[in-house]
């Protein structure tokens, strides 16, 4: 996924109200940017950090500006981290389709945010003659509390633990369903889930597991000028 448009640098000045930021601009300029990620973002969201954002034009835009990276450091040196969590299941689609997840390869139909269960709407659908269709959830990964080890989720999440449920059941019913992890921190070697912050969540994704719901995790090389998914990693925890 390229970025269509340059990014703009700038800093942080706060995160507030989970959806807003306020950033100052190279030239000084203060600006409010919306912030396209519902959770905690530990250790990404501290006051002076180098950030970078989106901008459009469009009138139908309450802000103009939207954050999608920050400059972090897990002890390994200065990275770039995506925060947008509204790319990855673009990210996840477009490795699929060029064959970067042999996981999830065969199959010849992609359709996205389709219906499926009780008025629910699954990410991802793959579809091929001969087969049972397979169900793909994808979840944004940005915490990183130890060097190298990528944790989800970063805050309690009952909608997440609603997703593992209701894909266990449609395993019940003979559809393939597999939940994909993606780290949009480069340097991830592994990604965990964080039991401590949500043990309820980590209950629900042990009963899917057992229930036959797959995991994949998945890792992301992240620039200036675009995110892509770049290899596979263990999922442990």
């Amino acid at each position: 996924m390229r970025f269509p448009e340059p990014l703009v640098p700038a800093r942080l000045v706060r995160r507030y109200k989970r959806f807003l930021a306020d950033v100052i601009l190279d030239d000084g300029t203060e600006v409010t940017a919306h912030v396209a990620n519902s959770g905690a973002m530990t250790g990404l969201a501290a006051p002076g950090s180098r950030v970078w954002l989106s901008h459009s034009s469009s009138p139908k835009r309450k802000l103009a500006y939207g954050w999608e990276l920050v400059e972090a450091d897990f002890g390994a040196g200065p990275e770039l981290v995506g925060v947008n969590t509204m790319h990855p299941n673009g990210l996840v689609a477009e490795a699929i389709a060029a064959g970067l997840v042999p996981e999830l390869a065969g199959y010849t139909g992609l359709r996205r945010e389709v219906k499926y269960g009780v008025n629910s709407r699954i990410d991802i659908r793959l579809e091929a003659d001969g087969r049972a269709p397979c169900l793909v959830e994808v979840k944004n990964v940005h915490l990183m509390r130890h060097p190298g080890r990528a944790e989800f989720p970063d805050c309690v999440t009952a909608r997440g633990a609603k997703h593992l449920n209701e894909l266990a059941a449609q395993v019940a019913e003979g559809v393939r369903a597999v939940m994909v992890y993606v780290s949009q921190i480069g340097s991830a070697e592994e990604i965990a889930l964080a039991r401590d912050l949500d043990p309820g969540y980590g209950a629900a994704f042990d009963r899917a597991r057992a229930a036959g719901v797959e995991a994949i995790a998945l890792a992301c090389r992240v620039e200036q000028d675009a995110i892509a998914v770049c290899r596979t990693l263990p999922m442990t925890g």
